[in-house]
């Protein structure tokens, strides 16, 4: 057996290129699909709904996705060729979205975009594992978390510079203003130059040399599956009860697809149990129920977190138009303003990332990564509870302080903790089965999120905010469970 050899920095730079592209994409998803949906004629409140395709599509794309790629190998490699169609999918759908006509068109495109920015970005976390020796792993999540901020800086402020420079900021009802149009023709463009640079740049060591390596983690017996059933049946009973009580309660119908997943995870579980089969299927339930016991405890702080940066991407806008500029008409140049303000706060919040990013391993091992973690996440916490406080909305500068740092962190602390336990042979399908803890609770978020703030904050968006922070202390909390690598 050879150790895995390091590479040099910029070997590292080029395969992690790609992810500026990808989030160049993100951004503009996230800090313009709202203002889409809105100057398309969706109700706030109906927000959440339209955006439950984002999540759900990764849920379902990534294991797959992952999977499939850990049992490839051609011309262009293991990971690259899923790199580069996503890539061209993608781009197609930035293209498309500002010109869609009405709101289902807008919310059909979302789906499309979301799948394919998943089908780029799933094998990239797998990618590190696979290059890098266990040693620059960090480094090499942290160098993605360093491109992430950077193209999401330019991405989420583009429609504001453009506005700066004279492009109109306003357009007739059910029109989308010239300033996202642009934003995203150029976004498509710098997604598929960022995803061919590293698809053209870097190599990957063929399966069996990774196996060969003294760092390659053996992938362990199956796990007996045979008592699944019992968990099948309690998410099953929980799944076939949670609609009656949304009927009964008068709840948000957004409720049916959590019991729906619920419902549909019960009898794969089931079904795991008493199948012999060997097809994906069997295998992405059989790693699930069997993932490693640092996967499952991670599996919490992910759902804390995630559920928290879903809240800020879908409420921020509304909410910061609706307190800090006193407006919730969105023809109007003062809602525009408000929204173009929000792109830079999200920009904001990836600066700062991408400058935590360069902090966060020395950081990290002078207090342990577990520390790290948590120091950061709450961190997070309360820059997004500042929210509710603040008035002049330039002073929300500082309040994305807190937050990129909590970003940084999210994008690398837990791949970090996490790539180590995971088989050179599964890492792939792994990576993807990871991402339904981040999936999850944006699919909670979006179903949960609309009943809370009608409920318990007279449908005020700026509570979204700070229920976000208390979930990113929460799971910085839970960090603590996890056990540090030695």
């Amino acid at each position: 057996m050879t150790r895995k050899p390091e590479l040099s920095f910029w070997q590292i730079f080029n395969m992690c290129f790609g992810f500026l592209g990808i989030q160049f994409g993100f951004a503009l998803q996230n800090a313009n699909v709202s203002r889409i949906f809105q100057t398309l004629g969706a109700d706030v409140n109906a927000i959440p709904a339209l955006w439950i395709a984002a999540p759900l599509t990764g849920l379902i794309v990534q294991p797959i996705i992952g999977h499939f790629s850990d049992r490839t190998w051609n011309r262009l490699g293991r990971r690259r060729p899923y790199f580069l169609a996503g890539a061209v999918l993608a781009t197609l759908a930035l293209i498309a979205m500002p010109n869609a006509p009405m709101l289902w068109v807008a919310a059909g495109l979302l789906w499309i975009m979301d799948a394919s920015f998943n089908i780029s970005m799933e094998p990239f976390r797998a990618f590190v594992g696979d290059q890098l020796p266990t040693k620059q792993r960090p480094l090499g999540y942290s160098m993605q978390s360093v491109f992430i901020g950077v193209g999401a800086v330019v991405a989420s402020v583009l429609p504001w510079v453009l506005a700066q420079f004279g492009v109109a900021n306003t357009a007739p009802a059910g029109h989308i203003p010239a300033t996202v149009h642009i934003a995203f023709y150029v976004g498509g463009a710098v997604l598929l130059g960022a995803i061919l640079w590293t698809v053209l740049t870097t190599r990957e060591y063929p399966p069996e040399q990774l196996q060969d390596f003294s760092d390659a983690v053996r992938t362990p017996a199956p796990v007996d599956a045979s008592r699944a059933w019992m968990l099948g049946l309690v998410l099953l009973v929980l799944g076939l009860a949670l609609p009656f009580v949304i009927y009964y309660g008068a709840l948000e119908k957004e409720l049916y697809l959590l019991a729906g997943m619920l419902i549909v995870f019960g009898g794969l579980f089931v079904w795991l149990s008493q199948t012999r089969s060997t097809g994906m299927t069997r295998q992405v339930m059989g790693d699930l129920y069997g993932m490693p016991d640092t996967m499952k405890k991670l599996a919490w702080v992910q759902f804390f977190s995630w559920f928290a940066l879903f809240a800020m991407w879908i409420y921020t806008t509304s909410a910061v138009t609706a307190v800090q500029y006193g407006t919730t008409d969105t023809q109007s140049a003062l809602y525009n303003q408000g929204a173009n303000w929000v792109g830079v706060l999200f920009g904001a919040y990836n600066g700062f990332a991408a400058l935590a990013a360069l902090v966060i391993p020395w950081v990290a091992r002078a207090i342990g990564l577990r520390m790290s973690h948590l120091t950061n996440l709450v961190l997070g916490g309360l820059g997004l509870i500042s929210f509710l406080f603040i008035r002049d909305p330039h002073w929300l500068l500082l309040s994305m302080v807190g937050v990129g740092f909590a970003w940084a962190s999210i994008l690398s602390l837990p791949y970090a903790l996490l790539s180590d336990n995971l088989p050179t042979e599964k890492m792939g399908v792994y990576m993807g089965i990871f991402n339904f803890f981040i999936v999850i609770p944006q699919l909670l978020a979006a179903s949960v999120l609309g009943i809370l703030l009608r409920v318990f904050f007279h449908g005020q968006p700026m509570y979204a905010l700070v229920l976000g922070g208390a979930s990113l202390i929460l799971a910085g909390l839970l960090t603590l469970r996890v056990r540090e690598p030695g």
